[in-house]
Formats: structure tokens, C-alpha cells, sequence
């Protein structure tokens, strides 16, 4: 099958079958440039999709992905990212191998197509001009022979007169035979013009033409060869990035299967760990006796009547400060530390006289003190503690910490110690650095001027200075903090659902609730242990917070030596001013001076309260 012998006579077909096949081919180059760019989008919003949900750096959202489910979901994300540098790749492959190749391809193939068609328009003009040739000929050859036909009929008619005279015979006769002679070689000339034309046509459609339409025939072949081979490109391309792509998908698999739950649960422990014991149990309230104001509000001190005396001393005390109010969180933390003692006569608590102006508190039902403590704001008793809560409100953290929890706050302590230990190495292998360059220049003065390193030095060995007493603060709030807390191996329970389930608002009182004078957390060293809060420190605190007011008077039943911590010595018969009346744990804290104050045995004074200050 040859377009030269099949086709001879369809030039103008094939010319514009030719064309239609090059806009075949753009076609292709067009899709497939297409392809690319979607592939190139796809990519681009596959990684911005990963750039989005990767994490912040420096932010919350960096901490939170010490999970593994986190840690799973940024492997997805890197994956991902891996995933959309596959269709980056599909794309350059795709322009480099099948568009830039196609497009090179079409402009040799388009100058090809026009030389060829080229050669045959030519041998097309050159067969017309053989023609017209041909024709023009035939057109004198038979126009002679007709000029010869009518002078030899004209000799005739002259020869037959015989008025004609002879000479004139004789020239039509000469005319004739001229007019022979140019049809002679008009007719020698058509034939050999004839003779040549058909050369020419023969050659014309059995060489020419078949050459050039086989040539034309090949470039179409060659043509759709090189598109298929462009189609099995397009899909090798894809076919070579499913095994990276597979590896991608693997990876999330992995990923998947790396996270542990447990290990999970473990880390919102570690985040979240208090370090405090839950409350103990609350004791029963007999409301079947009238009660008067003598130990304790929530239990009967009569040991006659055999109701056990209520401890807030140690564990208990330590357990329910963190749902107490601060103005009573200021009481427990500096009054003495143990039940206070019976009378001296060892009367019972209807033998107290309580003057009519000491009110008689009535026993509340334990759901609306609970709620009372729940939803109470803390009250600031000075000026440095406004400006920590403020600090707590505002974002602000204390350099101690002293605003976590302990648990929390011993690991945000190390992780600083430990951060200061890495600077603390790298200023002394800088400082190496700096030595060993400077015995180099001592060596070789010629390589620098030794001295010129002597302020690096200085200031290298300084920066080590700063940061050893960085570190030796933070060294000693560790210690102090590891000395509060429980022995390691003994895991403390974490606080009960109702701290974790305050509003932000209410966590954010709760902590300022929970801290001790001294701005951090006060914790038990051991579970018998009692707490204690050293006096400079509270001193140190409070120096500069104003009196409290006095809430009314009262006067002592019986002399009282003050030998503990907070406690003050007053004389039988003796008037002070109160400044705290009890707060259920058996002490009431009065007055002397403006500078003597202390703690007593709500037992051994008969309170007087202003009903005023009272209400307010």
C-alpha cells in the first residue's frame, strides 16, 4: 500500500490530512501541558494544606505534639508534603519528556510537511507548463496547415486562369510551397513537444508524485508512531513515582501504627500532674446539740461526750487548701500548724461564756459551703499579691514558676536547669576556642595580636559566671520544690475532677488561691508531715500590705502561752482586739499592738464581734 500509486490524483486531500494530524498533535501537547499544571496546583495545594497544619514554632501548639497521635499526624504532614513532591516531579517529567520533546517535534514536522508539499506543488507547475507547452504546439501546427491548405488552393485557382499571367502563377506557387514547409515543421515540432510531454507525464505520476506522496505517507507515520510512543511516556511517568508514592503511603501507615495509647495517657499525666493529694474524708456534723463557737465548726470538742476532734494539721490540711477561699488560705497557712488546746479547766463548750454580742454561727448545710468555695473570688490582701494576680491575668510568668502546680513546676525547673547547663557548655567551649586561638597567636604573632582576644575572653568567662548563678537559683527552687513534694517513687494521685472542671476564670482564682505567701505552692513533705512556711518568707511578702481591721474585741478566759509559730501569749482578764474570728480550725487571731499579733484558742477568749463589721 503506497499513498504514491493509491492516491496520485489526491493531493489537496492529503494536504489537509496532513494538517489535521499536526492539530492532532498540538492537541495532545496542549492536554498533556494541561496535566502538568494541574499536577503543579495539586502539588502547590498539597503543601500549603501541610504548611497550614504544621506546627507554630514557639507556640502551644509545638508542645502538644509530644503524642504520639500528634506526632503521627505531623509524619502524615511530612508524608504529604513527600506526596506533592511525586506530582512536582510528574509535572517536570511530563514537561521535559513528552511537551518540550512534542513541541520540537511539531516544528520539524510542520517544516517538514512544506518542503514536501513543496516538491510536489513544483512538480505539479512543471507538468502545466509541459502542457501549455504541448498546446501551444498543437495550436500552430494546425493553424499552418491550414495557411499551407489554402495556398496550395490558391495555386491552383491561379495556375487554372489563364488570364493570369505567369509570373504571378509562379509566386502562388512559391507561397504554397512555403506555406508546406512551415506546416512540415510546425508538425516536426508538435510531435517532438508531444513526445516530451508524455515523458513528462509518465515521469510525472509514476515518479514524482509516488516519491513525494510516499514521503508525505512516512511523515504521517512517523507521526502517530511518536504520539503513541508519547502516550506510553505519559503513562511511564506516572508509573515511576507509584513506588515513592507507595513508600509516602506506607509512611502514614507507619505512622499510624506507631501511636500508643498508653504512652499517651502517660504524657497528659506528666503534663498535668498536680502533685497534691485528693481531700480527705469530711467528718460527720451532728446537728442534734446545740453548738457554741469552741474548737471547731465542723466537729464537737467535748471528750466527754466522745466526738472526735477534727485534725487540720499535716495531710487534711494540705489536701483541701486548694477549694478553700484565700482569705482563709491566709489563716491556715499562718496559724500554728496543730489542734489547739482544751481549757485549762477542761469545761465543756456550754461552759464557755460567749457574751451575747458573740453571734452564733449556724451550721450550713455542706453543699453550699462546697458551692461557697467553688465559685468565691480570692481576696488580695497586698499590694504584691494584686500585682501577681494581674501578672496570672495578664499572661505573665513568674521566673520561679511558682504559679504551676508542683509537680509541673519541678519539671519546668529542670527543663531550665538543663537549658542553662547546654549554654553554660557551649560559652565554655567557646571560651576553649578562644584560649587555643590565642596560644596559636602567641606562638605565631604573625597569624594576629594575642591581646585583641583578651575582651572575647573576659566576656566568654562572664557569660559562664552569669549563667552558674542562673543556674544556682534555679538549682535551689528545684531543690526546695523537690524537698515539698512527695518521695519520687511514690506516685501522688492526681487532683479530683472538680479542680480539672473549673471555668478558665475559676483556674485562674484557684491558682491564686493556691499560692503560698511566698508566691509558690506550699506542699507536705511526706504524707504525715505538716505544713510549715518559714516566717522570712512571709514576712518578706506581707511588709508592706496594710492591717487588717479589727472585727471586734474579745477578752481571755485563761492565760495562754504562745510557744509555737504564730501563736501569741496573752494574760487572764486581758482585752485584745479581733482581726479573724475562727474559721472552723479552733484558732482566732487577734491583736495587741499594731505590731503584736497572733493566734489563740478560740476556746480560751470570749469574742466580741461588731455586728457591722460582720455584715460587710
Amino acid at each position: 500500500m503506497s499513498w504514491g500509486t493509491e492516491l496520485w490524483d489526491q493531493f489537496d486531500n492529503l494536504e489537509k490530512h496532513t494538517q489535521w494530524g499536526i492539530d492532532i498533535l498540538e492537541k495532545y501537547i496542549k492536554f498533556v501541558k494541561e496535566r502538568t499544571e494541574i499536577e503543579l496546583s495539586y502539588a502547590k495545594q498539597l503543601r500549603n494544606l501541610s504548611k497550614k497544619y504544621q506546627p507554630k514554632k514557639n507556640s502551644k501548639e509545638e508542645e502538644e505534639y509530644k503524642y504520639t497521635a500528634c506526632k503521627a499526624f505531623l509524619s502524615t504532614l511530612n508524608e504529604m508534603n513527600d506526596y506533592a513532591g511525586q506530582h512536582e516531579v510528574i509535572s517536570e517529567n511530563m514537561t521535559s519528556q513528552i511537551t518540550v520533546d512534542l513541541m520540537r517535534y511539531v516544528q520539524e514536522l510542520k517544516q517538514e510537511r512544506k518542503s514536501n508539499f513543496h516538491d510536489g506543488r513544483k512538480a505539479q507547475q512543471h507538468i502545466e507548463t509541459c502542457w501549455k507547452q504541448l498546446e501551444s504546439s498543437k495550436r500552430r501546427f494546425e493553424r499552418d496547415c491550414k495557411e499551407a491548405d489554402r495556398a496550395q488552393q490558391y495555386f491552383e485557382k491561379m495556375d487554372a486562369d489563364i488570364n493570369v499571367t505567369k509570373a504571378d502563377v509562379e509566386k502562388a506557387r512559391q507561397q504554397a510551397q512555403l506555406r508546406h514547409q512551415m506546416a512540415e515543421d510546425s508538425k516536426a515540432d508538435y510531435s517532438s513537444i508531444l513526445q516530451r510531454f508524455n515523458q513528462e507525464q509518465w515521469e510525472y505520476y509514476h515518479t514524482h508524485i509516488p516519491n513525494i506522496f510516499q514521503k508525505i505517507q512516512e511523515m504521517e507515520e512517523r507521526r502517530i508512531v511518536r504520539i503513541g510512543e508519547s502516550m506510553k511516556t505519559y503513562a511511564e511517568v506516572d508509573r515511576q513515582v507509584i513506588p515513592i508514592i507507595g513508600k509516602c503511603l506506607d509512611g502514614i501507615v507507619k505512622a499510624a501504627e506507631s501511636i500508643d495509647q498508653k504512652n499517651d495517657s502517660q504524657l497528659v499525666v506528666e503534663a498535668y500532674k498536680s502533685g497534691f493529694e485528693p481531700p480527705g474524708d469530711i467528718e460527720f456534723e451532728d446537728y442534734t446539740q446545740p453548738m457554741k463557737r469552741t474548737v471547731s465548726e465542723n466537729s464537737l470538742s467535748s471528750s466527754k461526750e466522745g466526738k472526735p476532734e477534727l485534725k487540720f494539721g499535716g495531710k487534711s490540711r494540705g489536701k483541701l487548701w486548694p477549694f478553700i477561699k484565700k482569705n482563709k488560705l491566709m489563716s491556715l497557712l499562718t496559724s500554728p500548724h496543730q489542734p489547739p488546746p482544751p481549757p485549762p479547766a477542761s469545761a465543756s463548750p456550754s461552759a464557755v461564756p460567749n457574751g451575747p454580742q458573740s453571734p452564733k454561727q449556724q451550721k450550713e448545710p455542706l453543699s453550699h459551703r462546697f458551692n461557697e468555695f467553688m465559685t468565691s473570688k480570692p481576696k488580695i490582701h497586698c499590694f504584691r499579691s494584686l500585682k501577681r494576680g494581674l501578672s496570672l491575668k495578664l499572661g505573665a510568668t513568674p521566673e520561679d514558676f511558682s504559679n504551676l502546680p508542683p509537680e509541673q513546676r519541678r519539671k519546668k525547673l529542670q527543663q531550665k536547669v538543663d537549658d542553662l547547663n547546654k549554654e553554660i557548655q557551649k560559652e565554655m567551649d567557646q571560651r576553649d576556642a578562644i584560649t587555643k586561638m590565642k596560644d596559636v597567636y602567641l606562638k605565631n604573632p604573625q597569624m594576629g595580636d594575642p591581646a585583641s582576644l583578651d575582651h572575647k575572653l573576659a566576656e566568654a568567662t562572664q557569660n559562664i559566671e552569669k549563667l552558674r548563678l542562673e543556674t544556682q537559683k534555679f538549682e535551689a527552687w528545684l531543690a526546695e520544690v523537690e524537698g515539698r513534694l512527695p518521695a519520687r517513687s511514690e506516685q501522688a494521685r492526681r487532683q479530683s475532677g472538680m479542680y480539672e472542671a473549673q471555668t478558665h476564670q475559676t483556674v485562674t482564682n484557684c491558682a491564686q488561691d493556691r499560692e503560698s505567701p511566698d508566691g509558690s505552692y506550699t506542699e507536705e513533705q511526706s504524707q504525715e508531715s505538716e505544713l510549715k512556711v518559714l516566717a522570712t518568707d512571709f514576712d518578706d511578702e506581707f511588709d508592706d500590705e496594710e492591717p487588717l481591721p479589727a472585727i471586734g474585741t474579745c477578752k481571755a478566759l485563761y492565760t495562754f502561752e504562745g510557744q509555737n509559730e504564730g501563736t501569741i501569749s496573752v494574760v487572764e482578764g486581758e482585752m485584745l482586739s479581733v482581726i479573724e474570728e475562727d474559721k472552723g480550725d479552733g484558732w482566732t487571731r487577734i491583736r495587741r499592738s499594731e505590731d503584736e499579733e497572733g493566734y489563740v484558742p478560740t476556746s480560751y477568749v470570749e469574742v466580741y464581734l461588731d455586728k457591722n463589721a460582720k455584715g460587710s
